[in-house]
């Protein structure tokens, strides 16, 4: 196996942890605010957890993101899969019908915030590097914008309102759509996913959607390292 081949398998196996670790951790961000709402099921379930192994999921990250990062490697062919994945997710009670619709809505977005969090926490420590250790800022240069990268990339992934994504949840108390059609929705909404991540026009709009969110997080780089 040639050098550049070998090179390519290191740089996909550290995409491939940290794109795994970032989904662990936007479940866990799940089932933690559930857990701090009330909600005991996820606890029960053992998902209360920093443990990677009970937030990942065989397909959405393992098949999917080993074939989209590894195969183009070996075969030299660009994969229809876009870069990306998701994890085993959280299953919630919502036992307090008082503040359920509120609760959901913050177990949600809890998902996609430590998403938020992963990114903010890699760029101010990557732009007090660039301030204090330029050296050290700029050979770690790539593995903090990896992280950045792909936390924006789940960010923007997680936000389409097709189930079993977060945001068809916000979607659903924002139309008012109810129990039985989103369950009706979700039953369908694999193969619609399966299908737009194959169409290069969506994986265009995902990676333009990330690069919006990953614009604060530039800025905030470029003002800490100064």
């Amino acid at each position: 196996m040639d050098p550049n081949t070998l090179d390519a398998l290191r740089q996909g196996l550290i995409q491939y942890i940290i794109l795994a670790a970032s989904i662990a951790l936007h479940e866990f961000g799940h089932a933690k605010m559930a857990d701090r709402l009330g909600d005991l099921l996820p606890r029960t379930q053992g998902r209360v957890t920093l443990n990677p192994l009970v937030h990942l999921d065989p397909i959405g990250t393992g098949l999917i993101p080993i074939m989209s990062i590894f195969l183009p490697i070996l075969t030299h062919a660009r994969m229809g899969f876009s870069f990306i994945g998701w994890g085993r997710p959280v299953q919630i009670s919502l036992p307090n019908p008082k503040t359920r619709v509120r609760d959901e809505i913050l177990i949600t977005l809890a998902g996609p915030g430590m998403n938020v969090l992963i990114a903010l926490t890699t760029t101010i420590v990557w732009g007090l590097l660039g301030r204090f250790s330029p050296e050290t800022a700029n050979n770690m240069g790539k593995l903090f914008n990896e992280i950045v990268v792909i936390n924006c990339l789940l960010i923007a992934f997680n936000l389409i309102p097709l189930p079993p994504l977060d945001g068809s949840r916000i979607m659903r108390h924002i139309v008012g759509m109810t129990e039985e059609v989103f369950v009706r929705l979700s039953m369908q909404s694999w193969w619609i996913l399966l299908i737009l991540i194959n169409l290069p026009p969506f994986q265009v709009f995902l990676g333009r959607a990330a690069e919006i969110i990953e614009t604060p997080f530039e800025h905030l780089y470029y003002l800490l390292a100064r």
